[in-house]
C-alpha cells in the first residue's frame, strides 16, 4: 500500500502539471480573439492608447507565447522518470525552457511600465522579470559548468517565478471578489502571485540541501 504521503506528493504535483500546461494554453485564446480583433483576459483592462501601441502588443506576444511554452515544459526538468529514461529529450526541453524564459521575462520587464495600476503594480512585475532572468541565467550558466547543486537551486527558483501566471490566474478572481473591484486585486496580485511562490522555493532549495551561494 502507497504511503500516504507519497499520494499526497503525486496528487500535488499532477494538479500542478495540470494547471501549467493549462494555463500555458491561454495564449492561444489571446490569439484567437486577436484574429477575431476583439479583447479578451487582463487586455480588458488596457486603455484605447496602450492597446494600439505595437511595441506594447510586439512585448505582450512575446511575453504570453513564450510565457506559455516555458510554462508547459518546465516541469518536465523536475521529472526524475524523464531525465533517468530520456535524457535527450529532458536537455532538449531545458533548453527550450531557458529561451522562452528569457525571451518572455524581457518582454515582461518591457511591458511591466505599462501595468495597470499604476507604480505598485509596475513595481511588482518589474521585480518579478528580474527575478525570473537571473535565476534562468544563473541556472543556464551553471549547468554549463557543470554546477549541478546550484543548477538545480536556480531552477526552482527559476520555475517558481514561472508558475506566477498561474498563481496570479488563481488569486486575482479571489481578490477581486473579496475587495469588490479589479485595480485594488491587481494592484495586490502583481506581488502575490510571485512572493509565496518564491517563499515556497526557498523551503524546498533549504529541504533538498542545495547550497546556492
Amino acid at each position: 500500500m502507497m504511503p500516504m504521503k507519497n499520494k499526497t506528493n503525486k496528487v500535488a504535483w499532477f494538479v500542478m502539471v495540470l494547471m501549467a500546461i493549462g494555463v500555458g494554453c491561454y495564449p492561444l485564446l489571446c490569439l484567437y480573439y486577436a484574429f477575431e480583433a476583439s479583447e479578451v483576459g487582463l487586455r480588458l483592462s488596457k486603455s484605447v492608447d496602450v492597446l494600439g501601441n505595437l511595441a506594447w502588443n510586439i512585448g505582450f506576444y512575446v511575453h504570453i507565447i513564450f510565457g506559455g511554452i516555458a510554462l508547459i515544459v518546465g516541469w518536465s526538468q523536475f521529472s526524475q522518470k524523464i531525465r533517468q529514461e530520456r535524457m535527450a529529450l529532458h536537455r532538449t526541453l531545458g533548453k527550450v525552457y531557458v529561451i522562452s524564459a528569457l525571451l518572455s521575462g524581457l518582454a515582461g520587464f518591457y511591458i511591466a511600465f505599462y501595468a495597470t495600476g499604476g507604480w505598485v503594480s509596475t513595481l511588482g512585475f518589474l521585480c518579478l522579470a528580474i527575478i525570473w532572468l537571473y535565476t534562468t541565467a544563473s541556472a543556464y550558466l551553471a549547468i554549463k559548468k557543470k554546477d549541478m547543486e546550484l543548477y538545480n537551486g536556480m531552477m526552482i527558483y527559476s520555475y517558481a517565478a514561472c508558475f506566477s501566471v498561474v498563481t496570479l490566474r488563481v488569486w486575482l478572481p479571489l481578490l477581486t471578489l473579496a475587495f469588490g473591484a479589479f485595480l485594488p486585486a491587481y494592484k495586490l496580485v502583481a506581488w502575490l502571485c510571485w512572493v509565496p511562490n518564491l517563499i515556497f522555493a526557498f523551503y524546498w532549495v533549504r529541504r533538498k540541501g542545495l547550497v546556492i551561494g
